[in-house]
């Protein structure tokens, strides 16, 4: 099996340096990478390219114009010719109805906001998750729910109001939470206990091998 390319957008701390790694960390050495940032990109960047991926960070809905200037059109012809696209928190957000534009029947909504999320302000947590119908807790910072029509979509997370916290539809693959997060992310007294391992990173592999492969 040939070894994919991945083409991670980078713009720290819009789309972090620390969440890049974490996907660079958790894919290696599965995966070939290269990156991009808010500035134009040749017309052929993307040929040898299989999936964009757009990771967490730390921005809001007014980033998306700014940093996505030259990339938004290319990217969804990018998708709507087969070529998948990785979200993670903000980046998820992205996919939806008023960015990108490249969902189905789904819509991305604050978890925080959603009925019976437990849980109101932003900052960082580890918060009880299922995955593929396991038990976890989540590094989370304001990601976002998958809320609309289930059937249009493979549910591989679930936060713990059953909001789907984890999709593959078609080309798109989004999660709320990070899964690439790195032990140094655990620097607080209330989430050390909750360092996984590199588990997650290996659900981020497998997460990554459904939408490439399936």
């Amino acid at each position: 099996m040939s070894r994919k390319t991945v083409a991670i957008f980078v713009q720290h701390p819009k789309t972090s340096v620390q969440s890049c790694n974490g996907i660079i960390k958790a894919l290696s050495p599965h995966y070939d990478f290269k990156i991009f940032t808010k500035h134009e990109i040749e017309d052929d960047y993307l040929n040898d390219v299989d999936v964009v991926a757009f990771p967490g960070g730390i921005g809001d809905s007014d980033n998306f114009d700014h940093l996505l200037k030259y990339h938004a059109d290319p990217i969804r012809n990018f998708v709507n010719a087969g070529g998948k696209y990785l979200g993670i928190c903000m980046g998820a957000y992205w996919a939806g109805h008023h960015y990108l534009n490249i969902l189905d029947g789904i819509t991305c909504e604050q978890y925080i906001k959603r009925p019976d999320s437990g849980i109101r302000r932003y900052y960082s947590k580890a918060i009880p998750i299922t995955w593929n119908g396991a038990s976890h807790h989540a590094f989370f910072y304001d990601g976002p729910a998958f809320v609309g029509d289930k059937s249009r979509c493979r549910v591989v997370s679930r936060y713990s109001n059953n909001d789907p916290m984890a999709i593959i539809q078609g080309n798109v693959g989004l999660i709320g939470c990070h899964m690439e997060s790195e032990r140094y992310w655990y620097d607080k007294r209330y989430l050390e206990p909750y360092y996984h391992q590199g588990i997650h990173h290996k659900l981020l592999k497998n997460f990554v091998d459904w939408l490439v492969y399936d």
